[in-house]
């Protein structure tokens, strides 16, 4: 039908512009005389208006096609015609053979076969895009706008149909998903609208980040047995790993609740030994987990099969540094001076890397990492007293990439493409004005830039190279936590956070996350530098159980309260002091929040209150005593 329809339209037009020459209108010819701006208003005006004296009428529908197909009714007629002329008069004035070409006339095109041809082109060409006076393919047009962002779509959906179709594609839609990080590892044929996708995956992120302002979500402790110490805590993804002065290691899947923890075995030599050895240092990464021993042991194990470890070394010494990779396809390790690179090979199968032996000890600290493996590459960042070294396992020798003799690092983090170190000054020199923070490059192996200037010692640094490339996190001593910008060298924002210095600390592109020595948990809002809520229990100097482990996304906030004293009293069952295993926080608490549910009632708030018997005062928001049979009503 539709087909029997535009048949008829042709066959219409071509008998209406095919008539005699006597029925059509006449228009007559301006004078020589008129201007060129005269000449071309009357002939739009004879074209787009009806013959009034003599002749026939012209149907205006073809007067007005024939106008738009001359471009007469563009709206850059009179900068085209100044253009035009300017560049004829320069053209004429340069060259006398142009001048005779141009006194000849150029031979008439018959416009009425123009007219229909142009117009069954246009009827038949769907996918040409109008770009006001001219005419792109979608291919080319889609180019353009994968330059602009959600609002210059919104707005160019709002020119024309042909626009709204063009600005509505499902790949420029996909593009933006996966730039803001929603659609990571996603196809475009996963959803049927990509911009719905969007729209609704945006609702959820303000959603979830109203709950973190207003301290929304669902908290769950990671328990253990009476008489175990937290020793250390390691987190990645979704997995979570603890070790604990029984020498025992647990694994946990966040994602996965209702499945018990993964009780890893360690191996024969540690479980025969009475008593066993504790837990010095663990890491997790990827689909591996590893656990160093006082003993000097280290075991690896599978984190989707877990059971006994699928590789052991043992070296003479405590370690000091334990770092996996993040595909945790390399394990390095350091004994005193003694650093060791363990690995896969091209079956799957462990084993040793490169031996290497440092001029000083790797660095014992307790705030941050003294070893990392980059990501990017299979080499490995040191901090043994005043030097940083980075190791590879092609070279026999480690690179010193700075040494300043008489200031020792105090914290190392590395990104992707910068590695960040704290360093503490004597105070011997003159130019010794404070504590800095060291930035170089891994690509270039040079300095970018030293930022900070502090009284105390730089104990934690965070880089994010996704949301905030310019922008680095650090805590201090000095119990503030502090905000820089690399690009200029100063100090964004300092924020006092905790009474006995900051111990661990995390940031994104809107909230700071810092864990003290007094075992508070802080969360600000960047922007404003202000404080949103604390969360923790405040306990007694004495006891010492500081935040050593802080990690948080979008949704989620791990915290993990590491006691210093490893052997408090009461930490054996067959003790006499009961009271001690009920405050089971002196012995380390893990504790993981989940921001991502929508539950707005009593039971969805997290418990902050920090009140006891011994205090006359508490919290004044959303007060909750510490017992559950204290409610009041």
């Amino acid at each position: 039908m539709a087909e029997d329809e535009l048949a008829a339209f042709r066959e219409r037009w071509k008998r209406e512009l095919w008539r005699p020459k006597e029925d059509r209108p006449v228009v007559p010819a301006a004078s020589p005389s008129c201007s060129h701006e005269n000449k071309d208003a009357s002939r739009g005006q004879n074209e787009l208006e009806p013959e009034r004296s003599g002749g026939v009428e012209e149907p205006s529908y073809v007067s007005i096609a024939r106008g738009l197909l001359g471009g007469r009714t563009s709206p850059l007629l009179g900068r085209l015609a100044e253009e035009r002329t300017k560049r004829k008069k320069k053209y004429q004035e340069e060259t006398a053979t142009c001048r005779e070409s141009l006194k000849h006339p150029r031979k008439k095109v018959q416009q009425e076969e123009q007219l229909v041809d142009q117009l069954i082109l246009d009827l038949n060409e769907a996918n040409d895009i109008p770009f006001f006076d001219i005419d792109l393919p979608y291919e080319l047009a889609l180019k353009i706008f994968q330059y602009l962002n959600r609002t210059e779509l919104g707005r160019c959906a709002q020119v024309s149909k042909a626009w709204r179709a063009l600005a509505e594609d499902g790949m420029l839609w996909f593009r933006l998903c996966v730039a803001e990080g929603h659609g990571r590892g996603a196809a475009v044929s996963d959803s049927p609208c990509w911009k719905a996708a969007l729209r609704d995956r945006r609702v959820a992120a303000a959603n979830v980040r109203a709950n973190w302002k207003n301290r929304v979500g669902c908290i769950s402790q990671l328990q253990f047995e009476l008489g175990k110490v937290l020793c250390d805590v390691s987190s990645c993804d979704n997995y979570v790993l603890a070790g604990y002065s029984s020498g025992d290691v647990r694994l946990w899947n966040t994602l996965h609740w209702d499945l018990p923890s993964s009780h890893l075995k360690s191996n024969w030599l540690s479980a025969l030994s009475e008593p066993r050895p504790p837990v010095a240092l663990v890491q997790v990464a990827g689909s591996v987990a590893a656990a160093a021993y006082l003993d000097g042991c280290v075991d690896v194990w599978s984190t989707r099969t877990g059971g006994e470890p699928i590789y052991h070394h043992q070296t003479a010494g405590s370690h000091r540094a334990l770092a996996l990779s993040p595909d945790g396809s390399i394990l390095a390790s350091a004994v005193d001076s003694d650093v060791r690179l363990d690995g896969t090979d091209d079956r799957g199968a462990w084993r040793t890397l490169a031996l290497t032996r440092l001029p000083k000890p790797v660095c014992h600290l307790k705030q941050t990492k003294q070893i990392i493996v980059l990501s990017h590459t299979s080499a490995v960042l040191l901090a043994a007293g005043e030097s940083v070294y980075l190791l590879d396992e092609v070279e026999e020798e480690p690179r010193t990439m700075h040494s300043v003799y008489g200031h020792p690092v105090t914290c190392l983090e590395a990104s992707e493409r910068r590695v960040a170190f704290g360093v503490k000054r004597g105070g011997w020199a003159m130019h010794d004005a404070g504590n800095k923070i060291h930035v170089y490059s891994l690509e270039t192996g040079k300095a970018v830039a030293c930022v900070g200037d502090s009284p105390g010692d730089f104990t934690c640094i965070h880089l994010d190279e996704g949301n905030a490339p310019h922008m680095m996190v650090c805590g201090n001593k000095d119990r503030r936590v502090r905000v820089l910008d690399l690009r200029s060298g100063s100090c964004v924002s300092s924020l006092y956070a905790h009474q006995l210095g900051v111990t661990s600390v995390r940031a994104d592109d809107w909230k700071v996350v810092s864990g003290g020595g007094e075992g508070l948990v802080c969360v600000w809002e960047l922007r404003m530098g202000s404080k949103l809520w604390e969360i923790g229990r405040r306990l007694p100097t004495e006891t010492g159980h500081p935040v050593r482990h802080v990690r948080s996304d979008s949704r989620t906030l791990l915290t993990a309260n590491i006691p210093d004293d490893k052997t408090p009293r009461g930490a054996c069952i067959t003790d006499d002091d009961l009271t001690a295993h009920r405050r089971y926080w002196h012995r380390g608490t893990i504790c993981h929040y989940d921001f991502s549910g929508g539950g707005g009632d009593e039971s969805g708030i997290l418990p902050i209150c920090r009140s006891d018997y011994a205090q006359s005062h508490g919290y004044n928001y959303n007060i909750t005593l510490a017992m559950p049979y204290d409610h009041l009503r």
